[in-house]
């Protein structure tokens, strides 16, 4: 077993993979996009379904014992509904199933300097004054976490055409939604 291998399941560099397959999913799409939700399923017992091709691929599903049994699949789920994302995932739960899930959301963030501009103001207003903001930076957030408590997060920075994107990882960019996700695989 190597260093980045666990035997209680994917490995964390798995889980970075898992982000960033979702990240780019959901770049295909563009920018200015609203949440994104994702169960985390194991691939073999995807395959196992023979509706599953249309997710996994006809190889996969014609030979599910070349899966490895860490494999994780992401599958897109309904649209989250309009309002409070806490709100929207403190009605989500998750059948055993499912390992895990992930979620892409499109954020502001402020220099560390704008932070007094905001601290009297309410979540609403200072999430409408981050977005005018002259020093605001737009990124795509994707965090994916496990049953068993690990988890991944990216970081892609919207850049300028020339300059292009950023990406940036680590396990603690956004630990209120690790949290939160955590909570919707709760049995």
């Amino acid at each position: 077993m190597t260093e980045d291998e666990s035997p209680a399941g994917p490995a964390p560099i798995m889980l970075e993979a898992i982000a960033a397959e979702i990240e780019a999913f959901v770049g295909q799409s563009g920018w200015d996009l609203g949440p994104m939700l994702f169960a985390l399923v194991p691939t073999r017992l995807l395959a196992a379904d023979p509706n599953a091709s249309d997710v996994l691929g006809a190889d996969l599903v014609a030979d599910p014992e070349e899966i490895s049994d860490d494999a994780i699949t992401p599958i897109a789920q309904e649209e989250l509904p309009e309002g409070s994302l806490d709100e929207a995932l403190a009605q989500i739960g998750w059948p055993g199933e499912v390992v895990g899930c992930g979620l892409s959301q499109e954020i502001v963030m402020l220099p560390p300097s704008a932070e007094p501009e905001l601290d009297d103001l309410t979540i609403e207003a200072a999430a409408s004054r981050a977005v005018e903001h002259p020093d605001r930076r737009e990124a795509r957030l994707v965090v994916v976490v496990l049953r068993d408590g690990r988890s991944a997060s990216i970081l892609r920075l919207r850049g300028a055409a020339e300059s292009g994107d950023d990406l940036l990882t680590g396990p603690d960019l956004a630990p209120n939604l690790v949290a939160a996700l955590s909570a919707t695989l709760v049995d």
